[in-house]
């Protein structure tokens, strides 16, 4: 019989053995057109083809029949030698390898088929497809053809061709034609390795001695069988796969029972069984190879007999399978891609006979041939397919830690279970790493009390050599282990076998330890178990520093709460000073305070301690907040006592300052009718956040808060301006004190709007914001102010906050000056400290070198003077503060002439303050009684450069508290 009429009916029968309908339909069973009838045809050919030349002209062939007008075509087909892909086809008619670049590349990157309309001038395919040119007709394409092995992942071949445009039809045809050619050079690659003989003329299988490999010359019927055999591997499941082919060993080989062991991936020291006989087993069977009569078979790569193993490997063997061995052949499956042993084929009790002979090892080793490929790819599915589920499962596993964070002990309890139940281990420990110890606070699920924590030194024992040296320990026999400490199985009757034990990290640091015991399903835990644990505990690492953390931050939050509530209940009134005020009828009318009340002139530190409160009340129930707003009176009074005992006691910041501020919008209130240009609930918010504006404030500012690195400046320094939004911040606390939040009746909107008008009006007491927005105020007062403009709104507030927060500076000369003796005891304190901490002390907080007056000057020069002139741009009414200002700035040029001409000098700059000045007589009045020499000497003065000018005192204010540590301290505090 000729080798193509052979091959033609070889293939015929796979088709009949894989499909039937399919075959019959193809065959006659149904009506098929030409196309058909050729198509199966070069199929057939396909199947029979015997070299490399035959098959490339089937291909040519395949694709003419398929594809239609096809011109010129080249074929690429894997090398066995080289694994390249490599053409004999083209013009040139000599061997060449696939370009690696252009359409030809690109197909064998992506591995799908690629259709161009034309090909580049620089395609190395152009002068192997002549056809192929840069304008080819519009119905013409240039095709390139991707040839997929049995896995779909290994690239065997690329075809190129000049055809019309190619079908949906057609391109089902291409792929069935691709698997027919890979199935091909399969087959070709597997007889370029063997020395393929012609068939016997027997049913009997006979060793072929001209083989080098011991190979097999198989008669017609084995082919078949083989044949057969292929065709029914087509599922994916690795256990019905082994079935099928133990089955066949079993029958061609005439053994009571067939076993196929596969080699472990991981680490090639076990093998395992699932399928013995015809039994899928529930549990694997595992064996070492070291140990066991398996040893030879893969180190060696050769078959054994009963006859080549030691006594106790049979015995072993047999108590693994269940069974008594009469006779035993063991044969290596090799994969010859990798040219290693995946697997070792178990032959065992020859029936008839009472061994097995070399015909039964060619039987073996023939079946292999043709199957190792699909079982080492259904085996790596398999493996494919379990890593998924375990990415799932970590993922679950991820997802169910995530949710114990709250919860340290509850969370320990989950990584042991999980722990458990991804390795399949008997049993686990888990230990935190605490001041060198190593704690449990749970044992196998179960949780501990306090008292009933075990605790180890780091030291010891296996957990303590992981945690110290923070790599994984995997001991597959326990006893056999220096740092095992048998005593705890001595006690409980535990036998401990094997042991995983792992470090669970925070980056670099250890924080714990998890040990596993006993592998359930196998002999010792495994490579892969150790890669498992290592992701876990980088999941475990995770969740138990955040809950560690979320611990911390949550008894940190306890104990804010407890002095938040121990604060709150000493700043309350006591019910002797609160019970005076709980009658409406107890507020007086402000004027009651004093005539001028209402008056710019008026100054409120007039009015005694003990009467500020009721003061404020009265300016509350004049403004008509209290009935616009419906604040119940008692709800006002415990905030108005808890605002006032909210302030501490340093010379300046204390709650006479922010009565005074409060005060002061009182009268822009009650003086200034332009007023009406902000809404009633603008002008509601600006009152509250001035008398809450420097709550808590400590007499220090910004910049020193960063510089020591207080609390507030880990709290705020982030976000610029710490004081302020510290005395925001304390504000709200009072506000969601129980009885003391006078907005409880306001709208949510209205609510959430008076809020962030608070906060924006106390942040704008900032100099560092002050100086940042200067130029939009300045320009808002050049343009107009626009009543519809939200933006318009916001300026203004700011530039009413900054003006009541300098108001000391509209008053008599008296008071300013009194005033400034404050503010500066609190400046030259704060300097004291920034000495004694070894910091850099401005000029204007050294007592040493402060020249007071100077300091002034330009402070209202350049702070104070500008807010007001363009307040009253703004609203002209306003025009009288300036001249106040105006005139005290007189009254410290004065000062500062004197004292250069008396040439004054102190270690203590604060002792300027109690020397007498001649120029201070009469000042009650600003301005008058001055000769014009005078006027003159002041004049010159002013104008004198040195460090009164812009680039003296006040640039080293704004510089100072621009340098992410803005102060609004020193706008108001160099007043």
């Amino acid at each position: 019989m000729a080798s193509g009429t052979f091959g033609q009916l070889i293939a015929s029968v796979f088709s009949y053995f894989r499909d039937k309908s399919w075959f019959l339909r193809w065959r006659g069973g149904e009506k098929r057109t030409d196309m058909d009838d050729e198509l199966q045809d070069i199929l057939l050919r396909l199947g029979g083809v015997t070299s490399w030349d035959q098959l490339r002209e089937a291909v040519r062939d395949a694709v003419g029949i398929t594809l239609q007008n096809t011109e010129d075509l080249v074929v690429y087909l894997s090398d066995i030698a080289t694994g390249t892909l490599v053409s004999q086809d083209g013009l040139a008619g000599v061997v060449h390898t696939l370009p690696k670049s252009g359409l030809a590349g690109k197909c064998a990157e992506e591995q799908h088929l690629i259709v161009a309309k034309a090909l580049d001038i620089e395609d190395p395919l152009c002068g192997l497809l002549p056809s192929a040119s840069p304008t080819l007709p519009e119905n013409r394409t240039v095709a390139c053809i991707p040839v997929l092995g049995s896995d779909n992942a290994r690239l065997v071949g690329i075809i190129a061709v000049v055809c019309d445009a190619v079908s949906s039809n057609q391109e089902k045809r291409l792929s069935l034609v691709g698997r027919h050619i890979a199935v091909c050079v399969q087959r070709l690659h597997q007889m370029a390795t063997q020395q393929r003989l012609p068939p016997a003329s027997t049913t009997t299988p006979t060793a072929c001695s001209g083989s080098p490999d011991g190979g097999t010359c198989m008669g017609s019927s084995y082919d078949n069988g083989i044949l057969q055999l292929c065709a029914e591997l087509h599922d994916n499941d690795p256990a019905s796969m082994q079935t099928k082919v133990v089955k066949y060993l079993e029958r061609h080989t005439q053994s009571e029972c067939c076993a196929l062991w596969i080699v472990s991936s991981e680490d090639a020291t076990e093998v395992f069984c699932q399928v013995l006989g015809n039994r899928v087993l529930e549990e694997e069977i595992r064996i070492l190879i070291p140990l066991s009569c398996f040893n030879t078979v893969v180190t060696e790569e050769r078959s054994i007999t009963l006859d080549d193993i030691s006594e106790n490997s049979r015995t072993e063997l047999e108590q693994k399978m269940d069974m008594k061995i009469k006779s035993l052949l063991c044969v290596p499956v090799i994969n010859q891609a990798r040219s290693k042993v995946v697997a070792v084929a178990c032959c065992i009790n020859k029936i008839g006979a009472p061994r097995f002979g070399q015909a039964d090892e060619d039987v073996v080793r023939h079946c292999f041939r043709y199957t190792v490929p699909v079982l080492t790819s259904v085996m790596s599915l398999q493996k494919e397919r379990q890593l998924k589920q375990e990415t799932q499962s970590m993922l679950q596993v991820a997802k169910n830690l995530f949710t114990h964070l709250d919860d340290v002990r509850i969370l320990l309890r989950e990584i042991m279970m999980e722990a458990r139940n991804l390795t399949q281990a008997e049993r686990c420990s888990l230990f935190l790493v605490e001041n060198d110890e190593l704690v449990a606070k749970v044992f196998d699920g179960h949780v501990l009390d306090e008292m009933g924590e075990v605790r180890i030194p780091i030291t010891q024992g296996i957990a303590g050599h992981v945690a110290t040296t923070g790599k994984i320990l995997n001991i597959k026999d326990a006893y056999s282990h220096p740092l095992f400490y048998r005593g705890v199985d001595n006690s409980t009757g535990f036998r401990t076998r094997n042991i995983l034990c792992f470090p669970i990290k925070d980056r670099s640091t250890v924080v714990g330890i998890a040990e596993l015991c006993n592998k359930v399903n196998g002999l010792y835990f495994t490579k892969h178990d150790e890669e498992v644990a290592a992701v876990f505990s980088i999941y475990c690492g995770i969740s138990i520093v955040h809950s560690l953390l979320y611990k911390k931050m949550k008894d940190a939050q306890y104990r804010s709460k407890l002095a938040n509530e121990l604060m709150m209940y000493h700043m309350k009134g006591t019910e002797e000073d609160i019970k005076p005020l709980l009658s409406k009828e107890s507020v007086p009318k402000p004027e009651s305070f004093h005539p001028q009340m209402a008056s710019f002139t008026y100054s409120p530190r007039g009015i005694p301690d003990e009467e500020t409160i009721r003061a404020t009340l009265s300016m509350f129930y004049d403004m008509g907040f209290v009935y616009r707003y419906r604040i119940r009176h008692s709800t006002l009074v415990n905030f108005c006592t808890l605002v006032r005992r909210g302030y501490r006691d340093p010379p300046y910041h204390n709650w006479y300052h922010a009565f005074s501020v409060g005060h002061f919008c009182f009268l822009l209130y009650k003086n200034l009718n332009q007023l009406d240009m902000l809404k009633d609930i603008e002008v509601f918010a600006l009152f509250v956040a001035c008398i809450c504006h420097d709550l808590d404030h400590r007499g220090t500012n910004n910049s020193f808060q960063v510089h020591s690195q207080s609390v507030l400046a880990a709290l705020y320094s982030s976000e610029g301006s710490v004081m302020e939004r510290h005395h925001f911040a304390q504000a709200m606390c009072i506000l969601n004190t129980e009885g003391c939040n006078i907005f409880e009746n306001l709208s949510t909107e209205d609510y959430q709007t008076v809020l962030d008008l608070m906060q924006d009006i106390i942040l704008a007491t900032d100099l560092a914001h002050h100086l940042r927005i200067i130029k939009e105020l300045k320009q808002m007062a050049e343009d107009g102010y626009k009543v519809e403009d939200p933006h318009c709104h916001k300026l203004l507030l700011c530039l009413l906050m900054t003006s009541c927060d300098l108001s000391d500076q509209t008053k008599n000369w008296q008071t300013t000056k009194r005033i400034a003796e404050l503010i500066y005891k609190e400046f030259f304190t704060q300097g004291d400290l920034e000495k004694a901490m070894g910091m850099e002390t401005p000029e204007m907080y050294d007592r040493e070198k402060a020249c007071i007056p100077e300091l002034q000057i330009n402070f209202l020069n350049h702070i104070a003077l500008p807010v007001y002139q363009i307040l009253s741009k703004v609203i002209p009414q306003s025009g009288l503060l300036v001249k106040a200002v105006d005139a005290n700035k007189t009254m410290w040029l004065r000062l500062k002439r004197e004292s250069s001409l008396r040439k004054l000098s102190s270690a203590n700059s604060i002792d300027f303050f109690q020397i007498p000045f001649r120029s201070e007589n009469g000042a009650a009045e600003f301005g008058k009684g001055l000769s014009e020499e005078t006027e003159e000497e002041l004049a010159e003065g002013e104008a004198e450069p040195g460090r009164g000018s812009k680039a003296g005192a006040v640039e080293d204010i704004s510089e100072r508290n621009n340098n992410n540590n803005p102060g609004r301290d020193t706008t108001t505090k160099s007043s």
